[in-house]
């Protein structure tokens, strides 16, 4: 589009993962940086995948400008050159950040927690651990599980024992593999495969499992809307972290920096837990959530305890020989 003579990018647009969050992200950071910037922002959503951020950038100028990415693609992409380098300055420092939501190419935008969740109404005694998750003798029924190595073979290791800062020690190694899987062998009989984010809130429901592995923040949605009485355990979590990125060559680099900058700002980021109960990576942005929101998110202090962070870098390198095990065990 020729303007005044001069070529004008078009709109910056945005990309994020869709639903209610994205709807919170519309109120918190999109309408108001719009506003700030004096032009439209655009927001489109989607699935996630390495795959698709490779097209848009090999296709030439990509027509995205920032997404949001899970810990592979910002590992995966940042190897392959696919993202503009993090102006780590105008976002006050590094140290203003948690460690994990720290990248060359990727600012943390909320983190997020895999945990035993089970329905506090059905279940009396509550399980506190993963060995708990595999007592069937004292916690009889199914167990509801997402579908993949990764998750299922870091929870088994804690549950044959391993304790969680050891666990991708112990997963790097043959031996390690081989214990996780020996140990998955056992539950096998007793688990319901999921998939989408919500159906662990279904089975639960349902009462078809009495444990699942679920999303933290599906968990305080669901009690909130549907009056359900769903906990998680904290300890033996593990937290994952979704990153803004900049994809390569984009029109609107700068402008994408500053709209990172912008949702990277605590009085901005520390409204979102008001809609989804997720963490926030700014530390100052996580210190001013009100306290009766902070029981919920996985970066409160007393939740971190016992919880790891998910290694990207294990499963950028171990995913797809994993996956492959994985599929043949299930289908054995």
């Amino acid at each position: 589009m020729m303007a005044g003579g001069t070529a004008s990018a078009r709109d910056l647009t945005v990309v994020s993962w869709g639903g209610n969050y994205q709807d919170a992200q519309k109120k918190i950071y999109f309408e108001p940086f719009s506003k700030k910037i004096g032009k439209p922002v655009l927001d489109e959503s989607w699935d996630g995948g390495i795959g698709v951020i490779a097209a848009k950038v090999k296709a030439g100028v990509p027509n995205w400008d920032v997404v949001q990415v899970e810990t592979e693609e910002l590992e995966l992409g940042c190897a392959d050159g696919f993202y503009e380098k993090i102006d780590w300055a105008k976002l006050g420092g590094k140290d203003k950040f948690l460690p994990a939501a720290v990248s060359d190419c990727g600012v943390g935008a909320i983190v997020w927690s895999t945990m035993l969740s089970y329905d506090a109404d059905r279940l009396k005694t509550p399980p506190t651990s993963w060995a708990d998750f595999w007592d069937v003798k004292k916690f009889p029924g199914k167990r509801g599980f997402r579908r993949g190595p990764k998750y299922s073979l870091e929870f088994a290791l804690m549950a044959d024992g391993v304790k969680p800062e050891d666990v991708y020690k112990v997963l790097g190694t043959p031996e390690g593999v081989d214990r996780a899987f020996k140990k998955l062998d056992e539950l096998k009989p007793n688990i319901v495969w999921w998939e989408a984010g919500a159906q662990p809130l279904s089975l639960l429901a349902s009462g078809e499992v009495v444990m699942s592995t679920a999303y933290n923040g599906r968990l305080a949605g669901i009690n909130k809307t549907e009056g359900k009485n769903f906990q998680g355990v904290w300890p033996g979590s593990i937290y994952a972290i979704d990153s803004w990125v900049i994809l390569k060559d984009s029109p609107n680099a700068k402008e994408a920096m500053d709209f990172i900058a912008f949702a990277s700002e605590p009085a901005n980021q520390s409204k979102l837990p008001e809609y989804i109960a997720y963490g926030l990576p700014n530390k100052e942005a996580a210190a001013m959530v009100p306290a009766a929101l902070q029981k919920d998110l996985p970066t409160t202090q007393a939740n971190l305890t016992g919880a790891i962070a998910l290694d990207g870098a294990f499963w950028v390198d171990n995913v797809e020989e994993l996956t492959k095990r994985f599929n043949a065990w299930l289908a054995k």
